[in-house]
């Protein structure tokens, strides 16, 4: 179990940068306020990181019992 907390822990800030730079760069081409745009793309950071630091341990803890 200690490698798939490993694995959350080294991955989920890397998705949450990816969510961050990919989210705002889209949303710069639709939206003209700046400000929008950073809220939207830190709360799509914050969602994907929270995401990949919870579901994969905790699926392979109910599924494998590791």
């Amino acid at each position: 179990m200690s490698i798939v907390v490993f694995v959350a822990l080294l991955f989920s800030p890397l998705a949450g940068a990816l969510a961050f730079v990919i989210t705002s760069m889209e949303y710069a081409k639709h939206f003209v306020d700046r400000k929008k745009v950073m809220k939207q793309a830190w709360r799509a950071a914050l969602v994907a990181f929270l995401f990949f630091l919870i579901v994969p341990p905790l699926l392979i803890w109910l599924f494998l019992g590791l």
